[in-house]
């Protein structure tokens, strides 16, 4: 890193409220991935690093703690901290960009449920595409692939149709899906919006990421040919594991 990149990773550490280990496992890592440090290269000690990211040399530590968890670094006492393995970046989740794409459940995904309440009222969203009906079918779940989670949901599916679905649908069929397939239910308007965020304690938890790292809040909401809000899902993807694609043409 130059020295201006230097002062701008010191800068940015202090304006973030994130906490600052937190921060630098994530710059680390990229370091990483991107190649700058090298599968099987030494990397800087702890005190170069602190000095150049103006940090307690505690706050390096505690970075280099969480990679050596992942698997990605290994230390060896009078030696040195060695580069173990690049981030894992071959379980590609694409969030799809048109409602066909929507419909299609991800190749060898799992869904489990994790909780499933009935007739509760719809919390509060803003800018919502259709009216809310009087009580939904609300459903926890966690997508995953060879046993690595890439997606929590809660799904709001209206009580009304909920009776033409099958039940074994909710453990095999994506959000869009479920209300798609209902007989006599057109849907009119369809909407998904994604925003980037950082983990927060349960999501870290339930995914298996560190706490702080990036992800991917997607909502879809779905309105049918009475502009009656029938689905509302609310995602959160792993950001390591995440891609959107748009065609410009």
């Amino acid at each position: 890193m130059t020295d201006t990149q230097h002062k701008s990773a010191a800068e940015v550490l202090k304006r973030s409220p994130v906490a600052r280990y937190l921060q630098l496992a994530s710059l680390f890592r990229r370091n990483i991935e991107s190649g700058e440090w090298e599968v099987g290269a030494k990397i800087p000690t702890v005190e170069m690093l602190a000095k150049e990211c103006g940090v307690a040399n505690m706050t390096v530590r505690q970075a280099l703690d969480i990679l050596e968890g992942e698997g990605l670094i290994e230390r060896f006492r009078a030696k040195g901290t060695f580069v173990k393995a690049r981030p894992r970046r071959e379980l590609w989740c694409e969030v799809q960009t048109d409602f066909n794409g929507l419909l299609l459940a991800r190749e060898n995904a799992q869904i489990e449920i994790l909780s499933d309440e009935r007739n509760v009222t719809l919390p509060k969203f803003e800018g919502l595409i259709g009216t809310p009906v009087p009580a939904y079918r609300r459903l926890h779940r966690r997508h995953s692939r060879d046993g690595t989670s890439f997606l929590l949901a809660d799904i709001f599916i209206d009580e009304r149709v909920c009776a033409q679905i099958p039940e074994d649908a909710y453990s095999r069929l994506t959000a869009m899906r479920l209300v798609a397939d209902v007989p006599d239910l057109t849907i009119r308007d369809a909407q998904q919006e994604m925003t980037i965020g950082s983990a927060d304690f349960e999501t870290a938890t339930m995914l298996d990421i560190p706490l702080g790292a990036a992800v991917a809040h997607v909502r879809r909401t779905a309105a049918d040919q009475d502009g009656a809000l029938v689905l509302l899902a609310d995602g959160i993807y792993r950001g390591d594991m995440v891609k959107v694609n748009f065609k410009l043409r």
